[in-house]
């Protein structure tokens, strides 16, 4: 049972359950029925299609012609203002890695023990390319971009031997520890205190891709960031 104090259940039921909702449409980002949804965040049926009605109205969830529900436009406006400084720096250095490297670019940030992606552009002449929505999140401590956000903090006895190997070379790779089967390189964008203001990354699934160039030139656009931010 939850305690009364309210420090383990969340103040507002109703609001904890809709951004539930939008958190778990984020992370599979394909269109979904209500049932797929309700069983996902533990909801009856009846409870999800009344808040999933809520966020329709509001415009943070939409309908495809199926019927299953996404994310809403709503969503975009929202997104807008959140680090738009940051977002603004990164845009360009994104869309360079982009036409460089013909690979999905994205920006990450740090929320608790989540890293958070806040923006992404995809490759439009490539024949195939990963799908990278922003509202993805995961363990800090998982895959690239998560690992990039840990770099510039001091080294333990704890740390994975890809985060060793990250601060001697200023960048990070990982495989399938986000998505099966997807290669992430990424580096951090580092703030005037040192630490990790954000994460520049790319995703792609070429393993033969040459990692050393992909990682230089991600580590390069995330020091453009940086110094675009002072």
């Amino acid at each position: 049972m939850a305690a009364d104090d309210g420090t383990s259940a969340p103040q507002s039921q109703t609001l904890d359950r809709g951004i539930r909702i939008l958190e778990h449409l984020a992370a599979v980002g394909t269109p979904q029925p209500i049932a797929e949804i309700g069983q996902a965040v533990g909801l009856h049926r009846s409870i999800t299609y009344r808040l999933l009605r809520t966020l329709e109205d509001h415009q943070l969830v939409e309908r495809d012609p199926a019927g299953h529900f996404r994310l809403g436009l709503g969503m975009v406006g929202l997104a807008r203002g959140v680090r738009t400084d940051l977002q603004s720096a990164a845009l360009p250095r994104l869309n360079a890695l982009v036409a460089q490297l013909g690979v999905t670019a994205f920006l990450v940030v740090r929320a608790g023990d989540e890293a958070v992606t806040v923006s992404s552009v995809e490759p439009h002449d490539s024949p195939a390319h990963v799908v990278y929505r922003p509202g993805i999140r995961h363990p800090v401590g998982q895959g690239a971009p998560g690992l990039a956000l840990l770099m510039p903090e001091a080294a333990t006895p704890e740390d994975r031997e890809a985060l060793r190997e990250a601060r001697r070379l200023g960048w990070v790779t990982s495989h399938g520890e986000v998505i099966p089967g997807m290669r992430s390189v990424a580096a951090p964008v580092l703030g005037p205190d040192g630490g990790a203001r954000a994460a520049l990354a790319v995703v792609f699934v070429d393993d033969a891709a040459d990692l050393t160039r992909i990682g230089r030139a991600v580590a390069t656009a995330a020091r453009e960031v940086a110094t675009a931010l002072r």
